[in-house]
């Protein structure tokens, strides 16, 4: 019995020593020494967390106005004003929150899935299908995202799925050229060679071999990727192509109180305000990511 209780605390202590010694947690090290990404990190979670509970706990719905509450200032009753059909401005941001969520992730999704497919199989099959997706990639870098996006929009329409579409189909490119540079970098590996030798197929060798480490890179890029896409819904929005009214969101709060900005000022401050934080958060802890798992980062 007492060999045994011996065995089980070596096991936990080796355990231990391992997973301190593991990747993930000297990047998770690193990236708590980055200030400013561990303060975007917070900002980033109240924002998910917002989105998820947000229209639950809305004291107003976005769909009722009161008209008797028209334009007013942050009080109480509304600690963010009323907008001109009397809004209440803290739930038309809460509901713009879940909006902005739902097709930036949504979107985001659309284009780590077809980046990291055709990255994947151009990078290991190389040949002729490497040249068709990278020429595909040269063609789909040098068109404007925004542009293209809009187009899609006016052929699509103006809901979730297809703003989604609009919006995550332009973006494969980067990650699809980001994965194949990954990818060459140890498809010659030994590990890779000997399960070539041992007849593993390439779909095994890619689960097996190159998801694993090409997660680090991916996590950066992801987040690199989401304020991108969170600027293009806001971009879309102003420019009348958005989420279709009265569903809130924040280039529609923008783009309405721009013309307001003297006589209202709250209505452009508050949704203007929360979405520059929130676009700053993600890039800081895309920043942090970066260095954390970078191959130069510290110990």
């Amino acid at each position: 019995m007492a060999s045994s209780a011996v065995i089980k605390k070596s096991d936990a202590v080796v355990k231990k020593r391992t997973f301190h010694r593991s990747p993930f947690y000297q990047g998770w090290k690193r990236f708590k020494n980055h200030k400013l990404a561990v303060i975007g990190m917070v900002w980033v979670v109240l924002f998910l967390i917002a989105g998820i509970i947000g229209p639950y706990v809305a004291p107003y719905d976005y769909r009722s106005g009161d008209f008797l509450a028209i334009n007013q200032g942050p009080s109480w009753q509304h600690i963010f004003g009323t907008d001109n059909v009397g809004h209440d401005m803290f739930s038309q941001i809460l509901y713009s929150v879940r909006s902005a969520l739902i097709i930036a992730f949504g979107a985001t999704v659309v284009s780590f899935v077809i980046g990291i497919i055709l990255g994947l199989w151009a990078g290991l099959r190389g040949g002729i299908a490497d040249m068709i997706i990278m020429r595909a990639v040269d063609f789909m870098m040098t068109l404007p995202g925004f542009l293209f996006a809009l187009i899609l929009v006016i052929l699509l329409g103006r809901g979730y799925t297809s703003l989604i579409l609009a919006i995550g189909i332009p973006g494969w490119a980067g990650y699809a050229r980001l994965i194949r540079s990954l990818v060459l970098g140890m498809r010659d590996g030994e590990m890779v060679e000997a399960a070539r030798a041992l007849g593993a197929s390439q779909a095994h060798i890619a689960r097996r071999y190159m998801l694993p480490n090409v997660i680090g890179s991916m996590g950066v890029a992801l987040a690199f990727g989401i304020p991108g896409d969170l600027t293009q819904i806001a971009g879309l929005s102003i420019f009348g192509m958005g989420l279709q009214p009265p569903i809130p969101s924040f280039g529609n709060m923008i783009a309405q109180a721009s013309d307001n900005i003297l006589g209202f000022p709250w209505l452009l401050y508050f949704p203007a305000g929360i979405f520059a934080l929130t676009l700053l958060a993600f890039l800081f802890v895309a920043d942090g990511l970066q260095e954390a798992f970078s191959p130069k980062g510290g110990n």
